[in-house]
């Protein structure tokens, strides 16, 4: 006797499992493609950083001291981050050196080398003494309301020209 061959025929429970094991990826597929159009719809999508400078000033030195700070307030209205690399000038003697502030358990603070700062899509970076500042040494003969001028470099934009105005520390 020859055993007769039956064709395959689907039953309901292959049916269903072969339904359930595709639904899993066309769900996961279509929140992903959900995300993505929520994202380009809101005009985050594939835009570069935007970086604008603005509340420049620099600290008159005080006493026999030529150090001192500039200060930025940077902010990015792209939709990718960036980094603040470096802060040059044609006005100031020497390099002029990033750095972060840190406090001591005595609350004393001493400033550390960084080598950029984040500006965030979206945000901004406020430096000021308590945080992000750039160190440098002051010209000579600088005076209250003199403007200096600063290049800001970074990791993505093009390099920001912007004046500093010199100011009294505190004010």
């Amino acid at each position: 006797m020859t055993p007769t061959h039956h064709p395959w025929r689907p039953t309901r429970r292959r049916l269903t499992d072969t339904l359930l094991a595709a639904l899993v990826p066309v769900a996961v597929c279509s929140v992903a493609l959900g995300g993505l159009t929520t994202w380009v719809s809101a005009g985050n999508a594939g835009t570069p950083p935007r970086i604008d400078v603005s509340n420049a000033r620099v600290f008159l030195p005080y006493g026999d001291t030529t150090e001192t700070a500039a200060f930025f307030d940077i902010s990015n209205s792209g939709g990718a981050d960036d980094r603040l690399t470096a802060v040059t000038s044609e006005d100031v003697r020497g390099e002029i050196m990033l750095s972060s502030h840190r406090m001591t358990s005595g609350a004393a603070a001493y400033a550390v080398s960084v080598e950029s700062a984040a500006v965030p899509a979206g945000g901004e970076l406020s430096m000021s003494p308590q945080g992000v500042d750039a160190i440098l040494r002051a010209g000579a003969d600088w005076r209250t309301g003199d403007l200096v001028a600063f290049t800001l470099h970074f990791r993505h934009s093009d390099p920001v020209h912007v004046p500093a105005v010199v100011v009294r520390p505190g004010t």
